[in-house]
């Protein structure tokens, strides 16, 4: 019988393990069974303690002073010989019913979802491919402070993006943290930023020749800010012709924001299979600031 997961990604910094901890809690609160793994190998602070720890099997501080490695060609290295030692995870999954769900907690190194093929084998281990048979779908966090730099937003939405073409598994992308923009961005301009609007880099002034003091900006430095500009409309465009990321909200502090989110993750994983396909819970759309 299938067991169900989620695979907790996104950069360093967005909160992943926060929100790990917030859907356990919330989990334990409504009386559901979850299974917590960490394969983090550098991480060392939990609010609950994963039922499965890759320090285990191996950690980054060990390699990097066995094999004089730094931390991310360190982190490579584990999760290599994880893919070798993969009955570590297979022995500990392997006895879990399908009341479970599943959530692993993974390292912030955004290589691992976009380029390198460690973590495309991973999941096809954890999933109907391979041996686990976990119908598993992908949490990707982005910090919702990248709102305020927009170039960086649409470079983590294509992180994201890039993510869900490698991985090929349900995906459900999230802004966390949304308590540090409470109030700082209206509804309308938000919900540009949730169905990613590649028009919002239009909205950025352009680069002046004069600052206020009547001094001009050299030509290099225009020429070198025409490029980015470039650059960052084309990456915008990029991802506006696959129209495959958009966003909901997340405030770990509301517990309500974590079931709403929970909610999209049952549905991508058909958690409540004996069920009729639902609507998502509405209560994810939280209002956050005016209008």
């Amino acid at each position: 019988m299938s067991k169900f997961g989620c695979l907790v990604m996104g950069p360093a910094g967005a909160g992943k393990t926060t929100f790990c901890s917030a859907l356990i809690t919330h989990l334990r609160n409504n009386r559901r069974s979850c299974f917590y793994v960490n394969l983090d190998p550098a991480a060392e602070e939990f609010v609950h303690e994963p039922d499965l720890d890759i320090k285990d099997l191996i950690s980054l501080e060990d390699v990097m002073e066995e094999m004089g490695l730094g931390p991310n060609g360190g982190l490579i290295y584990c999760f290599e010989f994880l893919l070798d030692n993969l009955d570590f995870i297979s022995e500990a999954l392997d006895p879990l019913t399908e009341e479970y769900l599943i959530i692993i907690d993974m390292p912030g190194q955004i290589e691992l979802y976009t380029h390198i093929p460690i973590l495309p084998a991973l999941v096809k281990h954890l999933t109907k491919t391979g041996s686990l048979d976990i119908n598993l779908c992908a949490a990707y966090l982005l910090e919702a402070t990248f709102v305020v730099d927009r170039a960086k937003f649409f470079a983590g939405t294509l992180s994201a993006m890039s993510a869900m073409i490698m991985l090929e598994v349900p995906h459900v992308n999230i802004l966390s943290k949304m308590d540090l923009v409470k109030g700082q961005i209206g509804k309308r301009e938000l919900k540009r930023f949730l169905d990613p609007d590649t028009t919002l880099l239009d909205d950025d002034t352009g680069e002046g020749e004069d600052d206020g003091s009547g001094a001009t900006t050299d030509t290099a430095t225009l020429m070198r800010g025409a490029s980015f500009k470039r650059l960052n409309k084309a990456v915008a465009g990029l991802i506006d012709s696959f129209s495959m990321v958009s966003y909901l909200r997340l405030d770990v502090q509301d517990e309500d924001s974590v079931g709403g989110i929970l909610s999209y993750i049952d549905d991508a994983i058909q958690f409540h299979e004996a069920q009729e396909p639902r609507e998502p819970n509405d209560e994810v759309e939280m209002e956050y600031g005016d209008e």
